[in-house]
């Protein structure tokens, strides 16, 4: 016969705490907020039986030693909630308590006698044990609650039947409800298994406008070389467009050994500049500057220039790869992968070779000093005042370094932000997501009916997702030139910024190639650019009648001046009954802001439909007048109920964003109306 096990010796608690959110992979990793931001953290609590409960959300920032406490309200089928405010950049920690109630359960039971009209003289001998007891409890934690607890018994005490009425109204009143909770009996509480973890970041991890663009393309004389003295003659210009990122691709030596040439050419000609991802020369690696964008100092000037003049932030592109010139080649060999030739192994993707590539060994014996000096390069830039980065394809890199240096970083820097370009499968994508990355391009380019576009965007912007995830919407990078924009022209443009823009928080555009709508692919169903700016210096015409940067400024105006677009969470998709023409909208959560966006996805023809608006979901009674602003045209027009009528030429513009005003002002308002 199996011997059996003993009851524990200590009494089992009998609360139960389930199903937590938000919990990301039982605790392993940490769910995401902005600076200011409030999270809500729900669970399934529940016991035994008919006894009341009380449960309490635990939590502490980055620079608390003691938990702080929000009692937990429950909403329904056994599910409880609590929140509480972000206010420090860094880690926090929570976790939950459950307990019995005597008190609560005393409360109830007593009013149930009362509404029955029993005799409660014995019940009220429980209450004021009950009362006595947590009196005695607080005399340690708070003898200011104690002595109010005494006062309260003593009270309760009176066998007066005069008094009845106001001993009832004290052992209901919300003053007594709350000390007792203060000063529950938790000896016997049920603590959450596991305490979690919740990453803090800056507000631009959530909300922000990038503009990536190639500095040695920034000279005003065609073909020269530009510099960083000369990127900052356009800093102005990117600002007045209404973006606060500039992106640049990598800025360090490149390499000369098989240096690509135009369009991705095999042959390269001494006058071609190579590629900026072929990091590495005799002038330095990853640390070290282009000679021919100027110094070191010159990029702090630029980034302190960006800063304090334009308010953009500078972003650095970091790419962990190396040219067959990178000094790690002849210092480290033992960081690449050799071949049975002798030769390192440079990267391919059969049957594509990049022979002007060596990827990093991650499997190296080495890896401990690998993983510092990659740790070294973030540092480094940090140092010279670089507080966002993007990641080039952190996916075919070890993703245990990934969750290992940005924890690294942002235990001394919590400021610090990393894009991560992985265009990778979902689980691999989500999974560099939970390993730190504060945001994440995605499929956003391929997404182009409206069927896809609700599907994808509305799994995005929910739990269990949008708790670690955070999308950032490019129509177009310096590799992705989608085949919507090569053949729906100037208005297809516009729609993908449109999209992009209010769709998501964050968005970002390859600057000068989308503003001026380049849509030359260098051969047919390919999505590289023809002329690709990777491989040569270019010389934008800003100046070009197709340019884009009135309407990208009239945008981001629109996304500066509404907080209903600086975030994701209240997104919601309206039927139409057009499939080409989509519409959603975004609010603040006090509905102040409503921003409705309608967006023809058709890009030859004029399309129409109703709209199907849902008044009761933006506070709007049915029988009321409201009014549609829309504030790319700064047209009004007063609608009526949930169907309205949308007309959209693409020729003209393909879409609209309005601002929904729930309340139009009548003669009533008149300051003499009587």
């Amino acid at each position: 016969m199996a011997k059996r096990s003993n009851p524990s010796a200590q009494k089992p608690p009998r609360a139960i705490i389930e199903a937590v959110t938000p919990e990301i992979d039982h605790g392993r990793f940490a769910a995401k907020r902005v600076l200011g931001e409030e999270i809500t953290v729900e669970a399934d609590i529940f016991t035994d039986g008919h006894e009341q409960l009380s449960a309490a959300l635990l939590h502490r920032g980055p620079q608390d030693s003691d938990w702080r406490e929000t009692a937990m309200v429950p909403t329904v089928n056994d599910r409880w909630e609590a929140s509480f405010s972000v206010t420090e950049l860094g880690n926090y920690r929570y976790t939950i308590e459950a307990w019995l109630d005597p008190f609560k359960s005393w409360q109830e039971d007593l009013q149930k006698r009362l509404h029955a009209g029993q005799d409660v003289t014995v019940d009220l001998q429980i209450g004021l044990g009950l009362i006595q007891q947590a009196a005695q409890r607080a005399k340690k934690a708070k003898p200011e609650d104690a002595t109010r607890l005494l006062a309260m018994a003593e009270e309760l005490s009176d066998a007066n039947p005069d008094t009845l009425p106001a001993r009832l109204r004290l052992v209901l009143a919300p003053e007594l409800t709350g000390l007792m909770h203060d000063h529950a009996d938790r000896s016997n509480a049920t603590r959450y298994c596991r305490e979690l973890s919740l990453t803090v970041e800056p507000v631009i991890a959530r909300y922000g406008a990038w503009y990536e663009l190639f500095p040695r393309s920034c000279s005003p004389e065609p073909g020269k070389h530009g510099t960083f003295k000369d990127c900052e003659r356009h800093l102005e210009r990117v600002a007045k467009m209404g973006f606060n990122i500039l992106y640049l691709p990598p800025i360090h030596p490149i390499g000369r050994s098989f240096r690509k040439g135009k369009n991705n050419s095999t042959r390269s000609t001494p006058d071609d500049p190579g590629s900026p991802w072929g990091i590495g020369a005799k002038e330095g690696g990853h640390k070290a500057i282009h000679p021919e964008l100027g110094t070191l100092e010159d990029f702090r000037h630029l980034v302190e220039v960006a800063r304090q003049e334009h308010q953009l932030e500078v972003a650095l592109d970091i790419a962990f790869q190396c040219s067959p010139d990178h000094p790690y080649v002849q210092e480290h060999p033992d960081w690449f992968v050799k071949r049975p030739d002798g030769t390192i192994q440079y990267a391919e993707n059969p049957p594509k070779k990049y022979q002007d590539i060596y990827p990093l060994n991650f499997d190296t014996a080495d890896w401990k000093n690998l993983w510092e000096e990659l740790k070294s390069v973030f540092t480094f830039w940090i140092e010279q005042g670089v507080t966002i980065f993007r990641v080039d394809n952190p996916h075919t890199k070890a993703l245990p370094f990934w969750q290992w240096v940005i924890e690294e970083i942002k235990r001394d820097n919590p400021e610090v932000i990393f894009l991560s370009e992985a265009f990778t499968r979902p689980k691999v994508m989500y999974h560099l997501a939970k390993a730190g990355f504060s945001q994440s391009y995605n499929y956003f380019p391929w997404r182009n009916t409206k069927w896809e576009l609700t599907e994808f965007m509305t799994e995005l912007v929910r739990p269990p997702l949008s708790d670690f995830f955070r999308p950032n919407l490019w129509p177009n990078t310096p590799d992705i030139l989608p085949q919507y924009l090569q053949y729906s022209g100037r208005p297809g443009f516009v729609t993908r910024l449109a999209l992009a823009a209010t769709l998501g928080a964050s968005y970002g555009i390859y600057g000068p190639a989308f503003e001026l709508c380049d849509h030359l692919a260098a051969e047919i169903g390919k999505e590289e650019y023809l002329d690709s700016e990777k491989y040569e210096i270019k010389n934008w015409n800003f100046d070009s009648a197709d340019n884009l940067t009135d309407v990208i400024t009239r945008i981001n105006r629109i996304r500066r001046e509404n907080p209903a677009l600086h975030a994701n969470e209240s997104l919601v998709f309206h039927p139409t009954d057009n499939e080409q023409i989509i519409a959603y909208s975004k609010h603040t959560r006090d509905l102040e802001n409503i921003i409705l966006t309608v967006v023809n996805l058709d890009p030859h023809h004029t399309q129409s439909c109703w709209l199907d608006f849902d008044l009761a979901e933006h506070g709007i009674a049915l029988a009321e007048n409201y009014q549609a602003h829309e504030l790319i045209t700064d047209a009004r027009y007063l609608w009526h109920g949930r169907n309205n009528y949308i007309e959209l030429n693409p020729q003209f513009v393909p879409a609209q964003i309005f601002r929904i005003r729930r309340r139009i002002r009548t003669e009533q308002d008149f300051d003499y109306f009587m």
